[in-house]
């Protein structure tokens, strides 16, 4: 598979690790949108939101709760920050292994739709 964040799961590309156990990694993103800009992925690949399946719930529920602690670690919660994920090359997906954005550090833009 030629997956980028399964690589980084691998340890065949290097990153700046935020957290780590058997079912998650975050780490930094390589290209931020804001002064912080982690990702959480899940070891287990699959391409979005859309792909998940019900045995996938716990999961999903431990991304959001990883998302929540390094928010907090990076000194994020006083004032406020963003968990998105994008679901499809329209939605600006890029890298299709499930993620969730985790964006703050400074006032963020608001999400307009077109």
């Amino acid at each position: 598979m030629d997956c980028i964040f399964c690589k980084i799961v691998e340890g065949t590309i290097p990153s700046r690790k935020v957290y780590e156990d058997d079912d998650i990694v975050a780490f930094h993103d390589i290209q931020p949108q804001a002064p912080v800009h982690l990702l959480v992925i899940p070891r287990k690949h699959f391409a979005s939101l859309d792909a998940a399946a019900p045995e996938d719930a716990v999961l999903l529920g431990k991304m959001m709760l990883v998302a929540k602690q390094i928010a907090h670690e990076a000194g994020l919660t006083a004032d406020g920050y963003r968990v998105a994920t994008n679901i499809g090359a329209n939605a600006g997906q890029i890298v299709f292994h499930i993620h969730l954005h985790v964006i703050g550090g400074e006032k963020l833009a608001g999400i307009n739709a077109k």
